[in-house]
C-alpha cells in the first residue's frame, strides 16, 4: 500500500510544476471592457462575454446596443486568431495584432481586426475594429485585461497609496 501512495505523490508532485510554469495559462481567460463607436448619427455600444482561449484563438459572445435606433442592436458570436507565438510577444509586452470573424444571431458575418498592446503583465490597450459594410466600419478603443483559467481568482494588483 505504501508504494501505491508513494507512486501518487510522485504523480501529484510531478504534474503541480507543470501546470504552474505554463507561462500561457494566463491567457486562458480574457475579460475586454465595453466600448463605444460613432458612426454618422448614431452611436454603437459593445460588450463582450470574458473571451475564453481555445487552441490557436479565442471565442466569446457580444451584444451591441445602437442608439437611437434600438431596433438594429444585435447579438452574436465572435471568434479570433492569436496563435501561442503571439500570445509569448504579449507576455514579453509586445503589441501583436489579430484577425477573426462575427457571426450575428441572424447569421451575417462580419470580419474582425485589431491590435492588442500590452501596458501591464496582465492588462493592455485593445483596438477592435468591425466591417459592418463596405462604408461602416466600427471602431472600438477599449483595455483588456487577463483572468487566467476559468474558476482560477483574479490576481490583486496593489493600488498606489495616495
Amino acid at each position: 500500500m505504501r508504494p501505491l501512495l508513494a507512486l501518487a505523490l510522485l504523480c501529484l508532485a510531478g504534474a503541480a510544476p507543470a501546470r504552474g510554469s505554463d507561462d500561457l495559462a494566463k491567457f486562458e481567460q480574457v475579460v475586454i471592457r465595453p466600448s463605444s463607436a460613432s458612426f454618422y448619427i448614431a452611436s454603437v455600444t459593445i460588450a463582450f462575454q470574458p473571451f475564453v482561449r481555445h487552441r490557436s484563438g479565442y471565442s466569446s459572445s457580444y451584444a451591441a446596443r445602437v442608439f437611437p435606433y434600438f431596433f438594429l442592436g444585435e447579438r452574436g458570436r465572435i471568434w479570433i486568431t492569436v496563435p501561442d507565438e503571439a500570445l509569448a510577444r504579449v507576455n514579453r509586452g509586445e503589441p501583436v495584432d489579430f484577425t477573426g470573424r462575427a457571426v450575428n444571431d441572424s447569421g451575417d458575418e462580419r470580419k474582425v481586426d485589431g491590435t492588442a498592446t500590452p501596458t501591464g503583465p496582465r492588462e493592455g490597450r485593445i483596438r477592435v475594429r468591425i466591417f459592418i459594410s463596405k462604408r461602416i466600419i466600427l471602431t472600438y478603443n477599449t483595455t483588456y485585461e487577463l483572468q487566467g483559467p476559468p474558476g482560477e481568482p483574479a490576481p490583486v494588483t496593489p493600488r498606489p497609496a495616495r
